[in-house]
């Protein structure tokens, strides 16, 4: 029950991610999960806040117990120790409390994994491949059918050009996490992922959305994600699969039902001129959002 449990809240934590969106962007020496951008992943905050209430009582608890013990039964407070050695209450209360304990934690954490691995009906489909060291990605619906690319880490170097291309800021385009192709998905669908990998055995990480699952050569595994917020969202690999094992990120683009429909449709021609596209819009929306931020504060 315990490891089931872990497994629930590992899903939400494994590897060095981060998320950047308009609800909760990056911030240095930030504690605790990223932000939620998913219903699972709403489930694992509760999750994890709900055990580790659970571990501060008895933590505290426990803490208690011992402060008492070392004041009253010293060998100055109690010269004359009890010699008892059973009490029948004491032992089924520290039997059964603990069962009671796991009882409590093992019923939401199996909910939870049953929600992570049932797959609900879904709206696309989307194949990501394993490689030393990058993600390959497939668009399988045939409505989407020729949308395929791989998605290498920007190098140092690399990262002002393509914020300036992109005409977004520098810090927008985070060092080890972004890439040099985005996924790109609608906000509020739900998206089935096949993972697998060419060569060894990877793992495809996205906290923000709940989402960690093994990919094995050899083997189609399947996840699944509802983003319910726009904005880019950063994973990594999460087995470790070699000496570059730290530099193959994930970056999902979350957008709007309209912008990804232009998207897909130009991308099925021309990916690049696809993704100049939809940065373009995006940064039509950013400057409408701008232009109307002054208007608000001053109705404020």
């Amino acid at each position: 029950m315990a490891a089931a449990a872990g497994a629930a809240v590992l899903a939400g934590t494994a590897g060095t991610v981060m998320a950047q969106d308009a609800a909760g962007a990056m911030s240095p020496w930030q504690l605790g999960f990223q932000a939620s951008a998913s219903e699972v992943m709403d489930d694992i905050h509760w999750f994890n806040n709900m055990t580790l209430g659970i571990i501060t009582v008895i933590t505290l608890f426990v803490l208690a117990l011992l402060i008492i013990v070392m004041v009253r039964f010293n060998a100055r407070a109690n010269p004359t120790p009890s010699r008892t050695s059973h009490n029948t209450m004491i032992e089924v209360v520290w039997t059964v409390a603990p069962i009671l304990i796991l009882v409590v934690i093992a019923v939401p954490s199996f909910r939870l994994l049953y929600k992570q691995l049932e797959i609900p009906a879904y709206d696309m489909t989307i194949k990501a491949t394993g490689y030393q060291w990058y993600w390959g990605y497939e668009y399988t619906d045939e409505a989407l059918a020729g949308i395929s690319f791989d998605s290498l880490m920007l190098k140092d170097d690399e990262r002002a050009a393509v914020a300036e291309a992109r005409g977004v800021p520098l810090a927008d385009v985070p060092r080890l996490l972004a890439t040099d192709y985005d996924v790109v998905v609608p906000v509020g669908k739900t998206v089935r992922v096949q993972v697998t990998a060419a060569d060894v055995l990877h793992a495809f990480a996205m906290p923000a959305f709940g989402v960690k699952i093994d990919a094995v050569p050899g083997r189609l595994n399947e996840t699944w994600f509802k983003a319910e917020k726009t904005g880019v969202y950063y994973g990594q690999c999460s087995e470790l699969c070699g000496k570059d094992h730290a530099f193959m990120p994930i970056t999902v683009r979350v957008v709007t039902q309209e912008q990804f429909d232009a998207w897909s449709e130009a991308a099925k021609s021309d990916l690049d001129d696809a993704n100049k596209a939809l940065m373009a819009s995006l940064a039509a929306e950013r400057k409408v959002a701008d232009a109307a931020l002054p208007a608000q504060v001053t109705a404020r």
